[in-house]
């Protein structure tokens, strides 16, 4: 197999992408250690059976994200200072999501057309006759790290419209919670980045992204809330408490011991 053509598991992501994101892993996991030096060129080159336009490609992303510094002469060098792009937890609890983006000021963005009801799975609830839709961006530092699409129903769309306009959709909503919202659930899967997400988060196409989605359901079972987060896989991670349903005093969990088992009499 020539280099270049090596057979992807990956689908329609690009070469330099599946290079680049192998690296990467390999900065974070420490296999390259800060201040070390990478392989060659040639060496990428031949390890990954790609061309050689496709490792300078991969390497200079990472040189852009300030994860390897090229010094002229001597080759590239894993940055001494490394920091975790993953700064961004997603959380599973209501309280805890509504923490973390209480504060958050939404920028929001024109869109000519916008879709007038939210696509719905069988389970998800009912639609309501009409839904108000808002666009956003999410900014860290004055960088955006997610794109937001809500659909929102529209009798509490225009009741609340200021203060949507002022806050994220959520957090309005849990002002809410004890009139109107019944149920609440969140599903994320994993994707690429289409050419209008690539442009507004600073990614490149197809590279890996997060899709959260978050649907509210009223007492009637209407959907009143759907909410469609997109970020950039690199600045997330998921961490779960897999006691804290066990027991909300200690992260100790008490095992009953097996229960000993009768022994079968065989017939005389």
């Amino acid at each position: 197999m020539q280099k270049g053509q090596a057979e992807s598991l990956s689908g329609h992501i690009p070469a330099y992408i599946q290079v680049a994101s192998a690296l990467r892993r390999r900065i974070e996991t420490g296999e390259w250690l800060p201040g070390e030096k990478i392989s060659t060129l040639e060496e990428l080159e031949e390890e990954f059976q790609r061309a050689r336009v496709t490792v300078r490609q991969a390497v200079g992303l990472l040189e852009k994200e300030g994860l390897l510094k090229r010094q002229q002469g001597r080759g590239t060098f894993v940055a001494e200072q490394v920091n975790d792009r993953r700064w961004l937890t997603l959380e599973t609890s209501w309280s805890a999501i509504i923490r973390s983006i209480k504060r958050n000021v939404p920028r929001f963005i024109e869109v000519a057309n916008p879709p007038s009801h939210p696509r719905l799975a069988p389970d998800e609830g009912k639609l309501a006759e009409e839904y108000g839709f808002l666009r956003s961006l999410q900014l860290r530092d004055g960088l955006p790290y997610a794109v937001v699409n809500v659909h929102i129903e529209k009798g509490i769309f225009d009741k609340y419209y200021d203060e949507f306009m002022e806050h994220t959709a959520l957090a309005v909503f849990d002002t809410l919670r004890g009139t109107v919202v019944k149920r609440a659930h969140q599903t994320m899967t994993i994707g690429t980045a289409d050419p209008e997400v690539a442009n507004l988060l600073g990614v490149s196409l197809s590279a890996p992204i997060a899709e959260c989605r978050c649907v509210v359901t009223s007492k009637d079972d209407v959907v009143i809330y759907v909410g469609e987060i997109t970020y950039p896989s690199d600045c997330i991670r998921l961490h779960m408490d897999l006691l804290e349903d066990e027991t909300s005093a200690s992260t100790e969990v008490e095992l009953s011991p097996p229960k000993p088992r009768r022994r079968s009499k065989k017939a005389a």
